[in-house]
């Protein structure tokens, strides 16, 4: 199915990815990690986590990131806790963005499990 800007699956996650990394980066986000779980999700292609320093900064990043996504043709993002901004989702299809207030985001450490190593098929539980 073609992405919303008419570009293809593969470039449309690359440019759905660059345009959130410079969302974060012009709003100030702090400690942006990018996570490929390509083949470890059918979620999407990347999960992105980024902190801010308080509620209302929070809240300023995802506003702007839901901006970008929309002026660069992405479509419209679907979106959770932006009332609360401890911790926003942001889903834009092939990207999902966290963004969460320091203390949310060490609670939570979704860096962790999502990082961690793929373990074998014949591993037995």
């Amino acid at each position: 199915m073609p992405s919303p800007a008419g570009i293809s699956g593969n470039a449309a996650a690359t440019l759905g990815l660059d345009t959130v990394l410079a969302s974060l980066e012009d709003s100030k986000a702090e400690n942006i990690v990018s996570i490929d779980i390509q083949g470890k999700s059918s979620l999407g292609d990347y999960m992105v986590i980024a902190s801010g320093r308080s509620h209302r900064h929070v809240s300023a990043v995802a506003d702007h990131l839901l901006k970008a996504l929309k002026d660069a043709g992405l479509g419209n993002a679907r979106v959770e806790g932006l009332a609360s901004a401890d911790w926003v989702l942001i889903d834009s299809g092939d990207i999902i963005v966290h963004v969460f207030r320091p203390e949310v985001r060490e609670f939570y450490n979704l860096e962790k499990m999502w990082q961690a190593p793929d373990l074998e098929e014949e591993t037995l539980h």
